[in-house]
């Protein structure tokens, strides 16, 4: 998640404090992902360094006010046009945790999946109700939009990690039905063929 960017769109749209900026950005995002104060100026000195936003005076209150530069604009502008990198994805937590559970020692795996899928489910029952509550009314501006938007993200999400899920329990079940070769036991020599069986079948016999 680029906070960095989500702050030069906010600003964008007019001088801005720290605080203000985390909660325009929670409420753009339905708190999906809660930024601290810390975080928000943290992410503004960095851009003040890299002369992407500057200082802008204070507010009737006293709130350092930060503005974009036009640089902040070109770097927003690039960012928007630019598509989300997928060639390096981000670490995926579920994916880590079943490709390690495989052949793990006193782990069944068709639980963790089974575990994993009964939250999944109640998350997507959770988001596909507050979208219902959203659109109990047409949503009046931007931030309402921007929020339901999210919300879909999120609910095609785990609708796919659901089908995922299944189709990992599938495969695992199919690999459970083969047959596993047969191996000699450690130390024991491999069994040998009769020499006399051995060579009636090289006569054909």
């Amino acid at each position: 998640m680029s906070i960095r960017h989500g702050l030069l769109a906010l600003l964008e749209r007019g001088p801005r404090y720290g605080s203000q900026l985390r909660t325009e950005f929670e409420t753009r995002t339905g708190s999906t992902w809660p930024l601290n104060v810390g975080q928000v100026y943290t992410t503004l000195s960095r851009l003040e360094r890299d002369s992407m936003v500057t200082q802008d005076g204070e507010d009737d209150a006293g709130h350092t006010l930060y503005a974009i530069t036009n640089a902040g604009r070109v770097e927003l502008k690039s960012w928007f046009r630019t598509p989300v990198d997928r060639a390096s994805p981000p670490r995926d937590e579920l994916a880590i945790k079943l490709a390690m559970a495989v052949g793990a020692p006193g782990v069944d795996i068709r639980e963790v999946i089974q575990s994993q899928r009964r939250h999944t489910i109640k998350a997507m029952q959770d988001y596909t109700r507050l979208k219902a509550q959203a659109l109990d009314t047409v949503p009046a501006n931007r931030d309402e939009v921007a929020w339901l938007l999210v919300l879909e993200q999120l609910i095609f999400q785990t609708e796919a990690e659901a089908r995922w899920l299944d189709h990992s329990e599938q495969r695992l079940i199919r690999l459970s039905m083969m047959p596993e070769p047969i191996k000699p036991s450690p130390g024991l020599p491999e069994p040998k063929m009769p020499v006399g069986t051995a060579r009636e079948e090289a006569d054909g016999l």
